[in-house]
């Protein structure tokens, strides 16, 4: 029979383990993952259906293309990957194209694919100056006015060279300012973002909303470069933490180089997340 003393010992720890241990009625599990297929462009190109086969046998639910040499659906008509990504259980949620003159021509197949967003992937002018992002801001609303007449939202895919300062005035956050923030949506990449040492968290604070659209992935801060997750140096149970103050609807995995091949880090990249309670 347990003393009073020894019983309070007892109590004591399991209390202090109560506080210390996880809530599993808190924790949330990570869903519906989404998958650039940049992270897999060389497979997309030489077999992009085996290659999506692949992908939703891992268990990838969202997809968001990019340009690539065969166009924006690697070498697929908008109906095809539509159909074909539908029969896997898969959605064609986004894109990634340039602001040229073929924009309505993009915003076309991507209805047809049936995308809910139309991404630009880079400036549609050079130039790292106040001037040339104020235009570019200018060029991003009359695009994102050209999706919303096709049910599409647009957005910006952001890199690294975006938060340059210039006049102390950060480039990136011109196209925030100058833009209706109901119309032009930002698509985050937090490993640049984080690279460059600004905090998304911030950007979360300061502009609520506006970042439906995310790209997931762990950084290698001294390369500067992806790798798979939990061996760079990016939080990302931190980041999932705070879905709800960025606005995000969707996350996209993005890993661009890669220890052994590119499908072994999209498997890899999932089930890191599916074990992840955050």
């Amino acid at each position: 029979m347990k003393t009073r003393r020894e019983f309070l010992k007892v109590s004591g720890c399991l209390a202090a383990s109560t506080i210390l241990a996880p809530n599993p009625a808190k924790a949330a599990k990570v869903k519906n993952v989404g998958i650039q297929l940049y992270t897999v462009r060389k497979e997309m190109l030489e077999d992009a259906t085996g290659t999506l086969k692949q992908l939703a046998k891992i268990g990838y639910k969202e997809l968001e293309s990019a340009r690539s040499a065969k166009g924006h659906f690697y070498g697929l008509q908008p109906k095809e990957i539509k159909q074909i990504a539908g029969d896997l259980g898969m959605t064609v949620r986004s894109g990634h194209v340039h602001v040229d003159d073929d924009w309505q021509r993009s915003i076309d197949m991507a209805a047809e694919a049936g995308q809910t967003y139309l991404v630009c992937s880079s400036l549609p002018s050079e130039g790292q100056t106040v001037a040339n992002y104020q235009r570019c801001a200018d060029t991003f609303s009359k695009a994102a006015e050209a999706c919303k007449k096709s049910n599409l939202v647009f957005g910006y895919h952001n890199h690294e060279y975006e938060f340059d300062k210039v006049d102390g005035k950060v480039l990136y956050d011109i196209l925030l300012e100058r833009t209706d923030p109901d119309l032009v949506k930002m698509e985050m990449d937090l490993g640049w973002v984080i690279v460059t040492g600004n905090d998304p968290l911030a950007y979360f604070k300061k502009f609520p909303g506006r970042f439906p659209l995310w790209h997931l992935k762990d950084m290698d801060k001294a390369k500067k470069e992806s790798t798979e997750f939990g061996k760079g140096q990016i939080n990302v149970r931190q980041m999932l933490q705070n879905m709800d103050k960025s606005g995000v609807k969707y996350f996209f995995v993005e890993q661009e180089e890669y220890p052994k091949t590119a499908m072994e880090s999209a498997k890899y990249d999932f089930d890191y997340l599916a074990k992840l309670d955050y």
